[in-house]
């Protein structure tokens, strides 16, 4: 098991944050707009202010020739499906619960990690695992009955979270010799490239009686692109990296938790005995897998 540093401690509390009051804030922004074009948006604006701390930080942006295939593999796993697919979803779905399904990632990740890169898993690893997944259960305990009506959109967010556990493996097995928020610039510029030809292709009609966005969906544009594209995404990518798959995948799992409770203030979701029991899960589940193990006695 690996402690967490100062470092990447001070980036995992405001991460967890950012993106947990995100998703009743993307429910309100997609709304009364297409949502592939609320994304597009989104990741345009956020664009520049990523490209802008790159800057500041004297961060260079050149990625060798040879690695932009394994590039855009990366933006394809990590980005492309994730954010097609669970904007579509959350545009459906029920409020912050929309979140649930997207952080079932770190059993996929497990599930990904033992099939296809010969991970094994320690015994806390598993009941990390195994209380998460019971967590996203409760959490969804009061959700199964409407969910069951739209079955597309819960297989996307799925395929979103599947696709997303791919994606956060990968990154931590990349050879592409550049810096972390250079890698997150470039997925993010090429994300936004997908997701406009996307709208273009698909919400062509939305298009055609376009309409400026409203206050409401403004105000979510600008977080997602401020918070979410100029931060959460580098911040991310940079655990993913530094920490092992499992723990890094797991030490997010309150954000669904923040997706529910804020929810339940700004959409007015209801909140269940379930929902507390599995906040001590999800609690569970963080501290089997970054709680610091116990050095041997010294000889």
């Amino acid at each position: 098991m690996q402690a967490l540093t100062r470092l990447q401690l001070a980036l995992l509390i405001p991460l967890t944050l950012v993106w947990g009051l995100n998703w009743p804030v993307m429910k309100l922004g997609v709304a009364g707009y297409p949502p592939l074009t609320f994304r597009a948006l989104s990741i345009w604006l956020g664009v520049p202010v990523l490209a802008a701390v790159l800057v500041a930080m004297k961060v260079p942006f050149r990625v060798p020739r040879k690695h932009w295939p394994e590039l855009i593999w990366l933006a394809a796993t990590n980005m492309f499906v994730w954010h097609a697919c669970i904007i579509l979803a959350v545009k459906e779905l029920s409020g912050g619960r929309a979140a649930i399904l997207g952080y079932t990632m770190p059993v996929f990740s497990a599930i990904v990690g033992g099939l296809f890169f010969g991970n094994s898993l320690n015994k806390r690893s598993w009941l990390g695992v195994a209380a998460a997944g019971v967590g996203v259960g409760l959490l969804l305990w009061h959700e199964l009955t409407s969910l069951a009506g739209k079955p597309a959109f819960v297989a996307l967010a799925l395929v979103a979270a599947a696709t997303w556990a791919l994606g956060t493996q990968l990154l931590r097995r990349t050879a592409i010799p550049v810096p972390t928020l250079t890698l997150s610039f470039w997925m993010t510029l090429l994300t936004a490239v997908v997701m406009t030809g996307l709208s273009a292709v698909l919400e062509r009609p939305q298009w055609q009686a376009w309409q400026w966005p409203g206050a409401v969906t403004w105000g979510s544009i600008l977080y997602n692109a401020v918070l979410i594209f100029g931060f959460a995404h580098a911040a991310w990518f940079y655990l993913a990296r530094s920490l092992p798959p499992v723990a890094s995948t797991i030490s997010v799992m309150l954000i669904p938790v923040l997706g529910v409770a804020s929810g339940a203030v700004w959409l007015g979701e209801a909140v269940h005995w379930q929902d507390g029991v599995a906040v001590a899960l999800m609690m569970v589940a963080i501290a089997a897998v970054l709680w610091p193990a116990r050095k041997p006695a010294a000889g």
